[in-house]
């Protein structure tokens, strides 16, 4: 028996029996329906959990799932289910999320089909620190009539035109070639929204980008940036997105890459996509999400302005852009900070080794033009967009060639520490001295990356300061940590990859080497010569920026090339147009929607099997549909499993969800709006 005190006019006693109770219980209970977030859970259902207390959608909370604790939120209040239901285990005395997340959230598992626990990773942190939540420091404010634009340059013509147009609009693809002063419209309208209190998401598409953009936004809006990146750890990821969700009353903001998209901002009222081309706004783990189709979704529900900035717009874009009749705004002018200043590019035919006298790999015409650089005290940046030393090692005798044991793709040698590595898995192994075929000691080294161009820099210019940077720099050595010395010219030779390809304003250099101009241009896949239009034009917009004077040295193996050509000489439109026509002629998007399916299996011939039957059900399903394959991927063998691929094709998107949602096998993996066919 148990004795309540209940207090309607006049307190009195009524006892009650443990059933009344039970009851009474379940007459106040509470019925929500929530998402968690975690990997474990791959369904598209809600699940349904109970509370005492009235709680709100978009409340954050702690769950128990499957034996453990997992952070979520409520997606929608709901009646009491005929199915036993697990209590709230504990609600976080936080702000809710912010509306429209949640409806991006909702759109998005279906429209790039996956799981509530993976679409919900990216909305909340995986673990809340109760800890964490209590440290927070005390929200401070900034007047925003603090703000001096006055301190910039002047807009120029092209810049004051532009930006007339972009305030009348909320949609539009910003156009502007390298050095035509992108970042300073952006200020402006960055300007614009903080005054009218509403906050902005700054994307750039690699961590090394988002150093020189806090830089140049930390002259004007210090106190308003927060910067987030999968660099930061767990902890400082955690308590950057509390500090948003928590001081959600003075405008912020957020730059990093794809993933601030997701911070937990309110009042957003400008989302700016910086390099808006770039492959790393596609997410290749699931939810197979792109970054500027995401982003255009959440402007409509926010009435947000939404910019996708980009000298070389990709080809989809472009015309989603022309087709739906959205503006197209051109900066198409560089920005002389000084006049007259002399720009000569030079292109070196990789065919001719008698231009070759010094260096294997660097023409003589890119050796005195480095050096005539280091005299000047000006910089030289050296673009190779391969890592390692070699990528191919082989015996000159039997033919053998290092491979991966597990994934038989060639290992790439890295000479700085005398091991083979696999770019795919990780294998690495030493050096054989001698064929393990044949026994010879003929091993031979082809096929060159940064590695081996930084080693032969060294040698030609011995008291230079140098320094590469792609993805196998340790962490002192990575970009991001070295920005300022790369900034203020204390680096005479820069080595890189696309890393150093993409948005930088450097304002001592002077000389460029592309070692190899077609190394994308080899690649089997639709995309090859877009990526290397795009990847020619950034790394040539690296110098004659209007600084000083530009020397450019492009070597390549096919100088009239007319991809090559339309690089050097930045003919976007001759290029968009050629383009289109390959791509229609072909069917590929933006003619169509695509549905990448990969069969994975431990023997070669299961794998056939499974791809073989799996196109014949598409068909059956829908022979309206261009079915292609099954074939090997491009990477055939990853991990010791067999890749095949079958590739659909498709003028109606959701004919392909349907297929991912109902004729699948297990073990097979999609990929919907690939940015690639690799």
């Amino acid at each position: 028996m148990r004795t309540f005190l209940l207090n309607f006019n006049t307190p009195f006693l009524i006892n009650f029996d443990s059933g009344i109770y039970q009851s009474i219980l379940e007459i106040i209970m509470q019925y929500y329906e929530v998402w968690v977030s975690s990997n474990s859970y791959h369904s598209q259902e809600n699940l349904t959990y109970h509370h005492e207390k009235k709680l709100k959608v978009g409340q954050i909370i702690l769950v128990e799932l499957r034996q453990q604790l997992v952070t979520a939120f409520i997606i929608k209040t709901t009646t009491k289910p005929r199915f036993k239901t697990k209590k709230i285990y504990q609600i976080f005395n936080l702000p809710i999320l912010p509306n429209h997340l949640i409806q991006t959230g909702k759109w998005m598992l279906f429209y790039y089909p996956s799981t509530i626990g993976t679409v919900s990773r990216l909305l909340l942190p995986i673990n809340l620190s109760a800890t964490t939540i209590i440290d927070l420091p005390p929200v401070t404010t900034v007047p925003i009539n603090n703000l001096k634009l006055n301190q910039l340059p002047p807009l120029t013509t092209d810049q004051k035109k532009a930006l007339k147009l972009m305030q009348e609009k909320n949609s539009y693809l910003l156009h502007g070639v390298t050095g035509s002063g992108k970042t300073r419209l952006y200020i402006e309208l960055i300007h614009q929204a903080l005054s009218n209190n509403q906050s902005v998401l700054i994307l750039t598409p690699e961590i090394s980008l988002t150093s020189q953009l806090i830089n140049n936004l930390e002259k004007i809006f210090d106190k308003y940036i927060f910067s987030w990146h999968s660099k930061q750890t767990a902890k400082q990821r955690e308590r950057n997105w509390l500090n948003i969700l928590t001081n959600n009353s003075q405008p912020k903001i957020i730059v990093g890459p794809r993933s601030v998209l997701f911070s937990p901002l309110a009042n957003i009222g400008l989302i700016i996509i910086d390099e808006a081309h770039e492959s790393a706004y596609k997410q290749e783990q699931a939810p197979h999400y792109e970054t500027t189709r995401v982003a255009g979704y959440m402007s409509k529900i926010t009435q947000a302005k939404i910019i996708l900035g980009s000298a070389t717009p990709s080809i989809n874009d472009y015309y989603l852009a022309t087709i739906k009749n959205k503006p197209i705004i051109n900066l198409p002018n560089k920005i002389d900070h000084k006049n007259n200043l002399v720009s000569k590019t030079t292109i070196i035919d990789l065919k001719d080794r008698s231009k070759f006298t010094t260096s294997v790999y660097l023409s003589q015409e890119l050796i005195n033009a480095i050096k005539n650089a280091l005299n000047d005290q000006e910089q030289t940046l050296l673009y190779l967009n391969r890592r390692g030393t070699a990528r191919i090692v082989f015996c000159s005798v039997c033919g053998w060639q290092a491979l991966c044991p597990h994934c038989d793709t060639a290992l790439t040698y890295h000479g700085d520490n005398f091991k083979l590595r696999c770019h795919s898995c990780d294998f690495s192994s030493s050096v054989p001295i001698n064929c393990p075929m044949c026994q010879n000691s003929e091993i031979i080294f082809k096929t060159i990356g940064t590695k081996a161009i930084e080693e032969e820099v060294k040698r030609l210019f011995p008291t230079a300061k140098t320094a590469r940077f792609d993805t196998d720099n340790h962490k002192i050595d990575r970009f991001e940590n070295n920005y300022q010395q790369i900034i203020d010219g204390s680096i005479d030779i820069l080595i890189g990859t696309q890393i150093l390809a993409k948005g930088l304003d450097l304002p001592t250099l002077s000389t460029l080497g592309v070692i190899l101009a077609d190394t994308s241009l080899y690649l089997p896949d639709y995309t090859a010569t877009e990526r290397t239009y795009q990847l020619l034009c950034q790394v040539i917009g690296r110098v004659g920026r209007g600084h000083i004077k530009a020397n450019t040295i492009i070597q390549t193996y096919q100088p009239d090339h007319p991809i090559i050509q339309a690089a050097i000489n930045n003919e976007y439109d001759k290029f968009y147009q050629n383009e289109l026509l390959e791509r229609k002629r072909f069917f590929f998007p933006p003619y169509c929607s695509i549905l990448k399916l990969t069969i994975r299996r431990s023997k070669i011939s299961t794998a056939l099997t499974v791809a073989t039957k799996l196109k014949k059900q598409i068909i059956d399903f829908n022979k309206s549909l261009t079915v292609e394959g099954p074939a090997p991927a491009f990477h055939e063998k990853i991990n010791n499993q067999y890749q095949w691929q079958i590739i659909v094709k498709s003028t109606n998107r959701s004919n392909l969800l349907e297929i991912i949602n109902k004729h699948l096998p297990a073990n097979c993996f999609f990929d919907i709006d690939p940015i690639n066919l690799l």
